[in-house]
């Protein structure tokens, strides 16, 4: 696995690789089971596969961890060895942003980030498909994947690439669960072991929300309030819990036929996201 931290090494060697397609991880490190999926799909469907590893200062807040984000550059890189990673593209912010980051040109994807993570984090949707937009001029792939965990992430960036015309097939990978049902983050690291016991009842409360949509309930407002108080009962502080139509990100209606369960919540003050799709 060749190791690049520069935009010219990395386009030189891509430049020089033999002919083939070419499958695109981008990560912020911490790798898990989760990114390593990403990974395996990747090496099963290109020739080449290239993983990038950057923790991205433009999407995170003013009281955000972009400092304390756990950085494990050794393990990762023996990870993605095992994966059969081809390429690990290291860049620094200012390889990336150049001097002066706030400066920088912005890619802002309207609507899709208003609400939900948007309305919780300003900013930090800009900041993703910032360096996403850059990423992929920079190696040019021919498809790129991500998880679905974060589902409004993934809508996003699928919507910038439709927009700007961008020639990259993109593959929304389905989250990776613990035996307990608790998705697979690198924030997990931050809980107490009192909380990482706790944590899978985020996704039990959203999947009983499934189940009973899928059994015919439609009054969503009803159940939203019911998850809402069950999390908050159970030591949960609730950022948001709703039911959206899974295209739009909008509120959901009855007439909606694809939907899904959106939730983020605090455990102390560890921040948990995840989400469930029903086609009804």
């Amino acid at each position: 696995m060749q190791i690049l931290k520069t935009i010219e090494s990395l386009q030189s060697a891509l430049g020089g690789a033999a002919n083939g397609t070419l499958g695109f991880v981008p990560t912020m490190g911490n790798l898990h089971a989760g990114h390593l999926s990403l990974v395996a799909r990747a090496r099963a469907d290109h020739d080449l596969v290239v993983v990038s590893i950057f923790v991205n200062p433009l999407q995170f807040g003013a009281n955000e961890d972009l400092d304390a984000y756990p950085r494990t550059l050794d393990a990762d890189s023996a990870a993605l060895i095992d994966a059969g990673c081809d390429v690990l593209f290291l860049p620094s912010a200012e390889e990336l942003y150049g001097d002066d980051m706030l400066q920088s040109t912005r890619v802002q994807v309207p609507e899709l980030g208003a609400d939900y993570c948007g309305a919780s984090r300003p900013g930090h949707f800009d900041g993703v498909t910032t360096v996403v937009a850059k990423l992929f001029n920079i190696v040019q792939p021919d498809a790129a994947y991500f998880g679905l965990k974060d589902y409004q992430q993934f809508s996003i960036i699928r919507k910038m690439v439709s927009d700007l015309a961008m020639p990259v097939a993109l593959h929304g990978v389905d989250t990776v669960r613990e035996a307990s049902g608790l998705a697979l983050s690198s924030r997990n690291g931050y809980l107490t072991p009192e909380q990482k016991s706790l944590a899978p009842l985020l996704y039990q409360t959203i999947k009983s929300i499934g189940e009973a949509i899928a059994a015919g309930e439609q009054d969503f407002k009803r159940l939203t309030q019911a998850g809402k108080q069950q999390l908050q009962e159970a030591g949960f502080q609730l950022d948001y819990l709703a039911i959206a139509n899974a295209a739009s990100l909008r509120t959901a209606t009855k007439e909606d036929s694809h939907l899904v369960i959106l939730v983020a919540a605090y455990l102390g003050s560890t921040r948990l996201i995840d989400n469930l799709r029903i086609f009804i």
